[in-house]
Formats: structure tokens, C-alpha cells, sequence
């Protein structure tokens, strides 16, 4: 079943990653207390996870102990740039995200006093 996850709010979408956490750690046959202790974490923070809120390095630590790791590749795939791009960028690296407004300065209005 594919999730609409464009349809679900934030919170909704991390209760869902932590829905998953707690049904691999029940598959895998693994005490909460394990896992938190393996991740360097309290039992509270796990469960506070599991509910949606944890931070990013919190999860990763989660995941490195469920062996779950890989699937970092699936939440935000390396996409390679198109052929055309790729030429265009040769030789540069991006270090940022153009503006929205870059394309033209922004004029004074002439106020005519």
C-alpha cells in the first residue's frame, strides 16, 4: 500500500516512520530498553521518537541499531543530474539554492515628489 504522504501533515508522517520503528523493534524481538541503551539514549527519548518526535540524529542511531540503516537511501535518494545539467554544472559544485528573486534587482519606485 503506497501512503499519500503529501496529504498527511509533518506530525502525521513522523508518527508513521515511528509506527514502523516500533513494528521492526517488535520483529526483530528487541526490548525498548535495548535499543535505547545501544543508541545511547534514554527509554524516555525512544518512546518520544517512536510518538513522532525525535530528532534526526536520534533516528539514525534508532536505525543503526535495527540494522536499518539503507533505508536512508530510500526517504531521500542521491539523484543523479541530468546529462544537460551535469555539463552545464561541470567543474562547479553547488553550495546553494538560487533565490527566487535573483533574476532581477529590485527597483526603487519613483515616488515624484
Amino acid at each position: 500500500m503506497t501512503m499519500d504522504y503529501y496529504a498527511m501533515t509533518d506530525q502525521a508522517i513522523a508518527e508513521e516512520i515511528g509506527r514502523r520503528i516500533e513494528k521492526r523493534r517488535l520483529e526483530l524481538n528487541i526490548a525498548q530498553s535495548d535499543i535505547a541503551k545501544e543508541a545511547g539514549i534514554s527509554a524516555n527519548t525512544y518512546r518520544a521518537a517512536v510518538g513522532g518526535k525525535a530528532k534526526l540524529e536520534v533516528l539514525i542511531a534508532i536505525f543503526r541499531h535495527l540494522g536499518e540503516l539503507e533505508q536512508i537511501d530510500n526517504m531521500l535518494s542521491d539523484r543523479p543530474y541530468s546529462p544537460i545539467a551535469r555539463l552545464k554544472m561541470e567543474g562547479k559544485t553547488r553550495k546553494r539554492a538560487s533565490s527566487s528573486a535573483h533574476d532581477e534587482p529590485a527597483q526603487e519606485e519613483d515616488l515624484d515628489w
